[in-house]
């Protein structure tokens, strides 16, 4: 089965309100995905997906992202074993990201570093100088062992 997205949506009230789900792509052919753990509302990763990564997500369960660097899809776990089971998917009012509410396989860690989130350091101002600490050093696997 492969699922398709209608056009997006040209009135307001079928794009906020109605059933179509009709993600409104960037010039890029992108959309936003936040993603959080199921378990306890933990931001993990903010990625990209395109029509063909957001349909296999929806067909598979398993998140699939596009990554910008590469240029390709990229199902997330495939090199870990750390993957994404989808339990939920929102989109937001304008359908232009979506939300993903995940369950992490694998070492329970989405970050390519080893850590559980991407998001493990605070930024803040020192002397007047942006600078960043760090909030979660704990690695779950060591990337070199699973990245090579």
């Amino acid at each position: 089965m492969t699922v398709a997205f209608d056009p997006p949506a040209k009135d307001k009230t079928t794009l906020e309100e109605g059933a179509p789900f009709t993600p409104k792509f960037d010039d890029a052919g992108l959309v936003t995905a936040v993603v959080t753990d199921i378990a306890d509302g933990e931001l993990l990763m903010v990625a990209h997906m395109n029509a063909e990564a957001l349909a296999l997500t929806l067909e598979t369960g398993i998140a699939h992202y596009y990554s910008r660097s590469r240029a390709k899809i990229w199902k997330k776990g495939e090199s870990s074993g750390n993957f994404q089971t989808v339990r939920e998917l929102r989109t937001d009012c304008d359908q232009d990201a979506v939300w993903l509410k995940v369950e992490v396989a694998g070492h329970g860690a989405t970050c390519h570093t080893g850590r559980r989130s991407c998001f493990y350091r605070v930024g803040k101002a020192e002397d007047g100088q942006a600078r960043l600490e760090m909030v979660d050093d704990h690695k779950h696997f060591n990337p070199d062992d699973v990245y090579g």
